[in-house]
């Protein structure tokens, strides 16, 4: 039987190899498993964090949303493998914060801020740190060709999800109101 620190390299691993080709937005095409590894260090270094499944699903976090292709069958792929690999409660984390890219991005945006409220609680530390890591890249290392409005404007949503899960966790959602604050 793994230990927990096995599972967790598995999954780092697993999620550099979906990740290997994808690059950030910022201006320096930073490589994508940087983010990831950004919310497994904000969940369980800053917040103190130690779920396992947690912290696997974090790693794991993007995967079925970014590395599955437009093709039904590839999501599948992915979600089979997440649950074989790591087991039923990871994938309910991971596909309770992955969006539905089928659908436009304005619906997709409040479709998080609806269905935040209803997931996992495990989902839910995920999903702050998530918009945490993403708040401080946007602060430090914004994409290149985001405006000064795109950037409030994404503060402000991100803002929008996050309080409909208060109450999660106050560690984690102080780390989220500091990086709020760099706006």
């Amino acid at each position: 039987m793994p230990t927990d620190t096995n599972k967790l390299v598995r999954a780092l691993h697993y999620a550099t190899e979906q990740h290997r080709n994808q690059r950030r937005k910022d201006e320096a095409a930073s490589p994508y498993i940087n983010h990831p590894i950004s919310l497994l260090h904000i969940l369980n270094v800053e917040a103190g964090i130690e779920d396992n499944n947690v912290l696997i699903a974090a790693l794991l976090h993007d995967v079925i949303e970014d590395c599955s292709g437009p093709h039904q069958m590839h999501i599948q792929l992915r979600r089979e493998e997440i649950r074989e690999q790591f087991g039923d409660t990871v994938l309910s984390f991971v596909e309770a914060v992955t969006d539905d890219k089928g659908l436009p991005k304005a619906e997709r945006k409040q479709a998080q801020v609806d269905h935040a409220a209803h997931i996992p609680h495990g989902a839910k530390l995920v999903k702050i740190a998530d918009k945490t890591a993403n708040l401080r890249d946007i602060a430090n290392y914004p994409p290149a060709n985001w405006s000064p409005e795109r950037k409030t404007e994404y503060f402000a949503w991100a803002k929008q999800v996050v309080d409909v899960v208060r109450g999660s966790h106050a560690g984690l959602e102080a780390l989220f109101d500091q990086a709020h604050g760099q706006q």
